[in-house]
């Protein structure tokens, strides 16, 4: 009895220390008194750390006795370091306020600044709908697809990669299921993926050097420019920090593909730098056995160093450089091992030299005014070889911007002027006519954004833009978010863009631009469009806030009037004709998420109702899967072991021949296990084998001179990839 008893006893005061050893606290903005949704706190030297739910409650558990530090951190606000003496005399939740990181607001959300709006404001105070792609997320994805971002990019709601070339792999993205030259890709603000240089873009990114990818759907032209009518996606460069950084990763697959990475980043006194360098290579991979390369075999090296000058406390000076070549060649496999004859000729060789220097001057007049100068210069040259075919050419492009910026109390303004040009020389490689041309656009920009009350956020915006050969172009574009109350908040915006037309289109692209006219800048107008997107966003904690529940539906719309269409002539040439109509995608995309403990589910949904009305025929868009749904499961333990399994579905898709492409799923499942300083990964891709050569052929003809389908479904199967991260 008296054994009994003691243990009883012991027991009793295990409990009683394990719940003096639990700390409770809620995290709030100290200005506004908002919950901070996803705030950290953690306990230094231990692996003890939570975030925070939609109330703003976190709890730490399992608290070593004595004094212990806990850390409260959240982007864009200092840290708040507090010391606690456990066990606990008071077990209920305390109040922390968290204040932001600067002086004045402004301030603060540099630290949190989403470049792609131009705005200086925390992504839950801008009226633009931004979708952000960041910290573990993104390294996530970088796990899954280290030597490029398509992974990352096709895996959002609303976002498909198409895939433009079998051989080759080349991919372009779609949003909302627009072609991809509808879509501007910048890099911290610069333009330089369009035209020429977007081809083999998305397979020329790596993510280990992004601090953060943002996405905008919907026309974006009033921010940049022309081009970028279906979205924007701006592509945030990793700054130096006063700790060292120094990342390296080492990648394989059973595609026999290779990964090696290294990022350097310092801030010093007077000077900063950033370094990033990679190789990056693959071999030539069939793994239907039809006699083609579903992965095509490359080498690519890329150098981006960049160094930052910090003349005094208000003026910051930055100047980069990236550089990347690479050789690839994709086609029939015993041609790429050297066992070429007639039966076995076919290969498609792409050699790419991409080359651009970035640079920027900041300078605050005070602590709300600010003056920025950028300039870009960007070098690309690349060929297309194919038996018995070459199509070459070089394109330099420039970008230049002074802008001015004001960070007020309730109103915001950003005023400037850019100047951009784009010229393109194509190689003479035949008789064939140059698509060459010469490009310039000078414009001018005005944006305000203005706390109109208490819970309404009003963004406007200005744009003229004058182009050398399409003219004059008045960009508007409007946004408002309204926060009801602490649960649900609302956006509503839209605007104009345009784009003039290239040869450099999807359609183009897929035949390797053979055949394929001059535009006739006489016979053809820019193309217009006008659009606008309405989303609701509810967020809460269901079943006593033990688990965090958000939920955001979107619905587009975007037409764009008299686009240009790639048409075939009786000659067998291709020629860019605009006949009357349009080109019109609405729909809708819905996002969920649920965290509870160490677990978070995303859930996302997309409609995409895409349709070409030309002359009096209305026609389904090819290639736009029209339902799709993104399901991700992740489990972490925080700075110590994650894993993750996610599944995919595509509805099926119309093709280019008239016939539909089959839907499919995919799936996937990654780990991934942390140590202080280094982390082991594994990734295995389409579990599923999911492979158009298994339901579908991916050519037409003979071996020796194909004539490729649609590529609507993945080629290379069940891959799995593996790793190692140095963080030292």
């Amino acid at each position: 009895m008296k054994k009994i008893t003691v243990l009883i006893i012991a027991l009793l005061y295990t409990v009683i220390a394990y719940s003096q050893n639990t700390y409770k606290a809620i995290i709030k903005d100290a200005k506004t008194n908002e919950t901070l949704i996803g705030a950290t706190a953690s306990i230094p030297g231990t692996p003890v750390g939570a975030s925070s739910d939609t109330a703003g409650f976190v709890t730490l558990t399992k608290i070593p006795d004595g004094k212990q530090v806990v850390r409260f951190s959240y982007v864009g606000y200092a840290t708040r370091l507090d010391t606690v003496t456990f066990p606990l005399t008071q077990t209920g939740p305390v109040l922390i306020l968290l204040r932001s990181a600067g002086k004045g607001e402004g301030q603060e959300l540099e630290a949190v600044v989403i470049g792609a709006t131009r705005s200086s404001r925390t992504i839950a105070n801008i009226p633009t709908r931004v979708e952000v792609i960041s910290g573990e997320e993104l390294d996530e994805k970088g796990n899954m697809k280290p030597g490029d971002i398509r992974m990352m990019l096709a895996e959002s709601t609303g976002i498909q990669t198409q895939q433009t070339s079998a051989t080759s792999g080349n991919s372009s993205i779609r949003i909302q299921g627009l072609d991809g030259k509808y879509t501007q890709i910048i890099r911290d603000g610069f333009p330089l993926y369009s035209g020429f240089s977007g081809g083999l873009g998305l397979l020329q990114i790596a993510p280990l050097d992004l601090k953060q990818v943002e996405v905008i759907k919907g026309s974006s032209s009033t921010l940049y420019g022309g081009g970028a009518i279906a979205g924007l996606v701006n592509l945030v460069s990793k700054t130096p920090t006063d700790e060292r950084h120094l990342d390296f990763l080492l990648n394989g697959n059973s595609a026999l593909g290779l990964d090696a990475s290294g990022f350097y980043s310092q801030k010093f006194d007077k000077i900063g730098a950033t370094v990033y360098a990679a190789y990056n290579h693959s071999t030539a991979y069939d793994p239907s056995d039809i006699g083609l390369s579903a992965i095509p075999r490359y080498n690519r090296y890329t150098l981006n160093p960049k160094l930052f000058f910090y003349l005094d406390h208000k003026t910051t000076l930055i100047a980069g450089i990236n550089a990347t070549i690479e050789n690839r060649i994709g086609g029939d496999m015993q041609y790429l091992k050297g066992n070429g004859d007639a039966q076995h000729s076919y290969y498609e060789l792409n050699k790419t030299g991409r080359y651009s220097s970035q640079a920027e001057f900041d300078h605050k007049l005070n602590d709300k005014e600010k003056l920025t100068i950028k300039n870009s210069i960007s070098y690309f040259d690349r060929s297309i070889n194919l038996p018995g075919y070459r199509f070459s050419g070089v394109q330099i492009s420039t970008y230049n911007e002074a802008n001015y910026a004001y960070n007020g109390k309730k109103t915001d303004w950003v005023a400037g002027l850019n100047y951009l040009t784009d010229n393109f020389k194509e190689d003479q490689n035949s008789s064939f006519p140059l698509r060459s041309y010469n490009y310039n656009t000078i414009g001018a920009f005005v944006q305000n954004t203005w706390n109109a009350a208490d819970k309404l956020i009003l963004e406007s915006g200005l744009r003229g833009d004058y182009h050398n050969e399409y003219g004059f172009f008045v960009l508007p574009r409007i946004s408002g978010l309204y926060k009801i109350n602490s649960h649900f908040s609302t956006r509503l915006g839209g605007g104009l863009g345009y784009k003039a037309p290239t040869v450099f289109t999807e359609d183009a692209e897929r035949i390797e631009f053979r055949n394929v006219l001059p535009v006739g800048m006489a016979n053809t107008k820019a193309e217009r469009s006008y659009g606008a997107n309405y989303d609701i966003t509810y967020k809460a904690g269901l079943f006593n806030d033990q688990v965090s529940f958000s939920i955001n539906q979107l619905f587009f719309y975007t037409r764009i009037n008299n686009p240009i269409i790639l048409t075939p002539l009786t000659n067998g040439d291709l020629q860019y004709l605009q006949p009357q109509g349009d080109l019109n995608t609405k729909g809708m995309e819905t996002n969920v998420k649920l965290t509870y403990g160490n677990f978070r589910l995303f859930l996302g949904y997309t409609l995409a109702d895409v349709t070409q009305h030309t002359n009096n025929t209305i026609s389904t868009y090819p290639l736009v899967s029209k339902n799709r749904l993104n399901n991700v499961l992740v489990y972490e333990l925080e700075d110590r072991f994650k894993i993750g399994a996610e599944a995919y579905y595509f509805s099926p898709q119309l093709l280019n021949d008239g016939t539909t492409g089959r839907g499919y799923w995919t799936a996937g499942l990654m780990a991934e296990k942390i140590w202080e300083r280094f982390s082991l990964f594994i990734n295995f891709e389409n579990l599923t084998d999911t492979r158009q050569t298994k339901f579908d052929a991916i050519y037409t003809g003979s071996m020796t001179n194909p004539d490729f389908k649609d590529i609507y479904a993945p080629l290379d199967g069940f891959v799995v990839n593996g790793g190692i991260k140095f963080k030292l």
